[in-house]
């Protein structure tokens, strides 16, 4: 069976008004299809690391009010959480596709990571040149790989909410959004680049 890709409708969810509203249209239209993409991607990563990851999928259970703005699924080697470990994601707000390696601020060594990023900061510089950069999960804003700086890696090291994400946003116009089985290779090809990254991150 193939699997689906995201569609106008599933990037529409974050226009729908109100909590309980915009989390049913969650629950029906886009975790079924987080559930197939994270299994094959969990399948994929725990062949490729050589032991376990899982798959975690966004609850946002500690909303009372305002709906979610994104969603997401996680990947981790952790079975009961993923925040406060490296982990893969990937999501959608209403305007993009996210695939990330993620080290948010809830990382408890988030410094040993980031000064390892620095050590290997050549590294990272060489990735694909469509990859981007995020400081803040929350936000929708990224910026090219290019114009990363090792700044952006001491703020990393030095802020206590800062953070790094590095990945591919995708519009939801492009043919690999809704072609399931097209955005499975991209995303399994982009985690595959950031594998030592993510092996960086775990040892240090």
């Amino acid at each position: 069976m193939s699997i689906q890709g995201f569609v106008k409708s599933d990037f529409d969810t974050f226009q729908i008004d109100g909590l309980d509203a915009r989390m049913e249209a969650i629950q029906t239209r886009i975790q079924p299809k987080f559930r197939e993409i994270g299994q094959e991607l969990v399948e994929y990563l725990s062949t490729k690391l050589g032991n376990e990851v899982y798959l975690h999928i966004a609850k946002h259970a500690r909303r009372t009010v305002n709906p979610p703005k994104d969603t997401w699924l996680a990947i981790s080697h952790n079975n009961r959480g993923y925040k406060k470990h490296p982990h893969f994601q990937v999501g959608l707000f209403d305007d993009h596709l996210f695939i990330w390696l993620a080290c948010i601020y809830e990382l408890p060594n988030k410094s040993d990571i980031a000064r390892s990023y620095l050590a290997n900061f050549n590294t990272i510089k060489q990735l694909e040149k469509d990859f981007v950069i995020s400081l803040d999960h929350m936000k929708k804003e990224s910026f090219p790989l290019e114009q990363l700086n090792k700044s952006h890696l001491e703020r990393f090291r030095d802020v206590k909410k800062a953070e790094f994400l590095i990945g591919r946003h995708l519009s939801p116009t492009e043919h690999t959004v809704s072609n399931g089985d097209e955005l499975i290779k991209l995303i399994k090809d982009t985690y595959n680049e950031l594998l030592p990254l993510y092996q960086l991150a775990l040892q240090a």
